[in-house]
């Protein structure tokens, strides 16, 4: 039997295991991320830096460009490439045919920051698919090796024996899609053999060089020696220099190996440096990747994409006019390494400040490749600290910049243009976050800023509204000035004008994995007017325009959570009525909607609104639930705030009805009896329905939906909290909608109760887990 007639009966999962033992029997098969077919070195025991293949397996016969493409999809979206070594070549394969290509031929495809990479990559109908196909065709089509089985196996298996040898990994290249991982393997094995005096965390804090200075310093080298003079650390044989001559706070200025450079030398063996030159501005530029996403999350700075550095200089240009360069001057006063005045062009009136040397380094050294400015319009500055004090009387500021900023007319002619940090320390102390809220400008505006003067983007809108007056303000940032409830003091202190604003996934931006709107934000802080709502532009990942939404704040309104506390079980006796279950209520917007459930009842109370369900309460808990999770939190919807209802729907029984039905059968209602219920209160159905062959402890529920408990409450006279005519029907009133629920949920009970050894008191939690 031929390879193909073998393979052509086979899943895809038996393909692999098939294709495998044929062919790649010699190596290790083994698993990344959703990689189908992963080959290393059989004896290595690091699979990081021996992979010779990643592949994509279909069964049948498939189109071998399309399976590219999945496999392509795949590794881009889970950023495969930054966790583990990228191999040497990428390979697609069905029932008749393998083909490869060099990984280093498409590499650059994953550099890609406008590319929406969260797409499914097996969906093949995406317009994500259709566009990387279209990119990727020609470079595929004339770059592959294609082998067939049943004519080209000899051929095929040479070409594994000759490709897939350990020799191409004795140095292993250095390139822009695995420099990250490099360094954390450097950081792991190198970083605590270099000397630094007093350790490395007091060093850096007080230094600002980081050992991803001493990283470049390596990498960028050839024997031993650092290729680019103008580093923040220069690597000379067997020491390093601090390129500022001597570090002020250590008075050091060279720094050396404790363990006579044996960890430094054994890990160069294994890579090859320099990288290509083409991508030494690259992996410098991108230098904020090579701090620990932990740090990078309290530091709270993230690269901004360019399709949103393009999208804000065209805002600007609208609001500003088409000349605003020319007539504008413009500071980045947290540039990092400047990519948000990339592609301006008249350097003359663009300054860059940033907290960190090596940044200016960077800058400086890019000026002219992207970055048109004047060498001395680029400085260090810690715009939370440090004083406007000009250059010429011992500060850090240019004069020029300093002329401007002190000339109320040229101040009407300054942007500050920035992209700030969004971390946030605790509210009283401003510790938080390793101390991040800590600064001279907290000290100072704290009081006006109240519980805001955590946030560092807050912090840096006021000292520019109160020290940089009549300036326009070009700033991304979170909407918590426009729209969350705690930062009031901030819109009554804060007065300027909103002349545009468009908003954006945050996820688009390096190492932000959270599901909100970030938004450029143009102010005019020489006109004063508090903020109250405005039409923001929506683009989506790829830049597409959406609707436009309506921004308010909230200022002077109830909320959701304000009526739950005309409900919650307040008085003394609380502790003796019966609960059925337990409800949080975090937060009245929609990034808390997943903290909305229903858990088993009598939890311990965390917060006032967290309270237990009774008999007097269930239909406005119920209500609350459903409201908090009919609408899907979104990305765009993030800080939307759930308001105080009206009173109408007091009256609305198909609305009540709705909800009581929508919370019965929704996935967080988590009533479980695993977790210790001895009395599941929440079954909606009676044995003779479900067809169950043993009593139900409670028919509370099925009780309540026939409006029985009303009735006994009535002639008892104890239905007190509907003493304000708050309702409950005599029997409730199905909808349409509500009536299919409740029988598609009958027809799970009957199934579930035709098993055998069906729990009598199970709830619907306990039967979709079964």
């Amino acid at each position: 039997m031929s390879y193909s007639e073998k393979y052509s009966k086979l899943r895809e999962e038996s393909l692999k295991l098939e294709v495998s033992k044929d062919f790649f029997s010699d190596y290790n098969n083994t698993i990344i991320d959703d990689i189908d077919l992963v080959i290393t070195k059989r004896e290595s025991s690091e699979t990081l830096a021996e992979s010779f293949l990643w592949a994509e397996a279909k069964k049948g016969k498939r189109d071998i460009l399309e399976s590219f493409i999945q496999l392509i999809l795949t590794i881009g979206k889970a950023k495969t490439f930054e966790e583990y070594m990228p191999p040497k070549y990428l390979g697609a394969f069905d029932a008749e045919q393998f083909a490869f290509i060099e990984y280093h031929k498409i590499m650059h495809i994953f550099s890609q920051n406008d590319f929406n990479w969260k797409v499914t990559p097996s969906n093949h109908k995406t317009k994500e698919f259709k566009q990387l196909l279209e990119i990727c065709k020609q470079t595929l089509e004339g770059n592959s090796l294609v082998f067939r089985y049943d004519s080209d196996s000899n051929e095929l298996k040479k070409f594994i024996k000759n490709s897939f040898s350990s020799g191409h990994t004795s140095k292993i290249t250095v390139g822009k899609n695995n420099f990250v991982r490099i360094f954390q393997k450097w950081n792991d094995k190198v970083k605590d053999t270099i000397a630094i005096p007093d350790g490395w965390e007091n060093f850096t804090k007080e230094e600002h060089i980081m050992p991803r200075d001493f990283f470049l310093a390596d990498l960028i080298s050839e024997d031993n020696k650092s290729l680019k003079e103008n580093l923040t650390v220069v690597l000379q044989t067997t020491k390093y220099r601090l390129n500022n001559g001597k570090s002020g706070f250590w008075n050091i200025a060279e720094v050396y190996f404790n363990d006579d450079q044996k960890a430094h030398k054994n890990f160069w063996s294994i890579y090859e440096r320099p990288p290509k030159e083409e991508y030494w501005d690259y992996i410098i530029s991108r230098n904020d990747l090579l701090v620990p996403s932990n740090i990078r999350e309290i530091e709270g700075s993230y690269f901004t994409p360019k399709i949103w550095v393009e999208k804000s200089q065209q805002y600007l240009a609208d609001v500003l006019g088409e000349d605003w360069q020319d007539e504008y001057y413009i500071w980045d006063c947290c540039a990092g390494t400047g990519n948000l005045l990339s592609d301006l062009v008249n350097g003359r009136n663009i300054f860059a400040s940033t907290l960190i040397q090596s940044d200016v380094n960077i800058m400086k050294d890019t000026i002219g490749k992207g970055l048109n400015l004047f060498e001395n319009h680029i400085f260090q500055f810690d715009f939370l600290n440090d004083d406007f004090v000009p250059q010429s009387k011992g500060g850090k500021l240019p004069d020029a910049l300093y002329d401007i900023i002190n000339d109320p007319e040229e101040r009407k002619k300054l942007i500050v243009y920035i992209n700030p940090p969004y971390a946030e320390g605790d509210a009283r102390t401003g510790k938080g976050r390793s101390g991040v809220a800590i600064s001279k400008i907290r000290s100072k505006y704290g009081a006006e800023m109240g519980y805001a003067k955590r946030e560092l983007f807050i912090q840096f809108m006021f000292r520019i509204n109160k020290e940089l007056h009549n300036c326009i303000l070009g700033q991304f940032s979170k909407l918590k000035a426009l729209c969350a409830p705690k930062f009031i003091p901030i819109r009554q202190t804060f007065q300027a004008k909103l002349k545009r604003i468009f908003l954006v996934p945050a996820d688009t931006f390096d190492n932000v994995k959270g599901e909100f709107p970030i938004a450029f934000h143009i102010w005019n802080t020489g006109e004063k007017e508090p903020f109250t709502e405005i039409e923001a532009d929506v683009f989506d990942s790829d830049g597409t325009e959406l609707p436009p939404v309506t921004l308010i704040n909230y200022d002077g309104n109830k909320f959701i959570n304000d009526w739950t506390l005309t409900f919650i079980e307040l008085d003394k006796e609380r502790e003796k009525r019966e609960s059925i279950a337990n409800i949080i209520g975090v937060g009245n917007d929609f990034q808390n909607q997943t903290t909305v459930v229903i858990e088993n009842p009598n939890k311990p109370w965390n917060h006032k609104y967290q309270w237990q369900i009774t008999k007097n309460n269930v239909l406005q808990s119920c209500i609350y639930l459903a409201v908090r999770h009919c609408i899907p939190a979104t990305w765009l919807n993030d800080r939307e705030q759930f308001l105080y209802p009206i009173d109408d729907w007091k009256e609305d029984l198909e609305f009540q009805s709705n909800c009581l039905i929508f919370t019965l059968f929704h996935g967080q209602n988590r009533i479980s009896t695993e977790h210790g219920l001895k009395i599941n209160n929440w079954i909606p159905f009676t044995e003779e329905q479900t067809g169950c062959r043993k009593a139900f402890k409670s028919h509370f529920m099925s009780d309540f939906l026939a409006g029985k408990f009303q009735k006994e409450e009535e002639k008892q006279g104890s239905l007190d909290i509907f003493k304000k005519k708050e309702p409950v029907p005599s029997k409730i009133v199905f909808s349409e909608e509500s009536k299919a629920v409740y029988d598609a949920g009958l027809e799970i009970w009957k199934y579930y109760h035709s098993q055998k050894n069906a729990n009598p008191d199970a709830s619907l939690y306990d039967i979709r887990k079964h």
